[in-house]
């Protein structure tokens, strides 16, 4: 037998309960809207989640999911901190909610509120983590709860010490006593508190920034991770310059003659200990019994006959 309040639930629910929230508008008025959606009791709730599971009635669904819309709300208030649009929280909410109905049953012994509230936080917990920073900071288990409990934790703890201490400033670092006793809290190593602190201190950097609206070049990290010493590009770069300064430049020196060899040898390729050169064009002239101008042409005739036969075997 339904209650009189159940009776007056049903009298004023709607033939579509969907009816009673705007498919348009601000959120204001829709958590309006689904704070004054009817609440169903015991009796109704069980009535149509069997409906629900042995007809597939998405009418009944339907009247599920709009009673419990009031508690995504007042779930989503509570992550309001994370700086991400309440509209969103409460739309993953709602997705939590309809998997909770969906897989919800009557026969357990347990309210529909107590079995959706895993969902609906499921969701939500899952879109913060994939929308909070552009890099996820959140994998594990582990990690997951640190997350969720981190700054909550870190808050109280620092609240404390601050009124123990009469110090209305908060130190923003943790002391190793805090992250210990965090860490025996939470059931987690002391090394992943530490590794979760520096990332929730710490924001997104973009690798490779944009110029400025000024013109002036950004510089980002990229600048200064990127190896150019293990870049395919520069290693083949690299190994075809040794071998021209080997291979090839023996190959270019044998087409030469020996007077040619020679110049070119003392005048490019020669150093002595001092650190000094070559002979000098004058000093090769001497040798050979011609002009320095003489000695000038020959290398540069040499010149361009290596740079053709390095241009070859390149």
């Amino acid at each position: 037998m339904k209650t009189a309040s159940g009776s007056i639930a049903t009298a004023l629910a709607p033939a579509n309960p969907w009816a009673l929230v705007p498919p348009l508008g601000n959120l204001d008025a829709y958590i309006s809207a689904a704070n004054r959606l009817p609440m169903l009791t015991l009796e109704e709730e069980q009535d149509y989640a069997r409906k629900l599971k042995e007809h597939n009635d998405l009418d009944a669904a339907g009247r599920l999911v709009m009673s419990h819309l009031r508690l995504v709300v007042s779930i989503s208030r509570q992550y309001l901190g994370y700086g991400l649009p309440h509209g969103d929280l409460i739309q993953e909410g709602n997705v939590g909610l309809m998997k909770a109905v969906k897989r919800f049953d009557p026969d357990q012994g347990v309210r529909l509120v107590s079995y959706a509230m895993h969902w609906i936080k499921a969701e939500i917990h899952e879109y913060i983590l994939k929308n909070w920073r552009m890099v996820k900071v959140a994998t594990t288990k582990a990690q997951r709860k640190l997350f969720f409990n981190l700054r909550s934790m870190k808050h109280d703890m620092k609240s404390d010490a601050a009124m123990a201490d009469g110090d209305a400033i908060m130190r923003e670092t943790l002391t190793a006593g805090e992250i210990d006793a965090m860490a025996a809290k939470l059931n987690v190593k002391r090394e992943e508190v530490i590794e979760m602190e520096t990332r929730l201190s710490g924001g997104d950097v973009l690798l490779d920034p944009s110029p400025s609206d000024d013109g002036e070049q950004a510089y980002g990290p990229i600048a200064y991770l990127a190896d150019a010493n293990h870049e395919p590009t520069a290693m083949i770069e690299s190994r075809q310059r040794d071998q021209l300064a080997t291979d090839g430049l023996s190959m270019a020196l044998e087409g030469l003659d020996d007077r040619s060899r020679r110049i070119v040898e003392e005048r490019w390729l020669k150093v002595n200990d001092d650190g000094s050169g070559g002979m000098t064009l004058h000093e090769l002239a001497a040798e050979y019994g011609v002009s320095a101008e003489r000695i000038r042409q020959i290398e540069v005739a040499a010149m361009k006959k290596m740079k053709k036969a390095l241009a070859e075997f390149a």
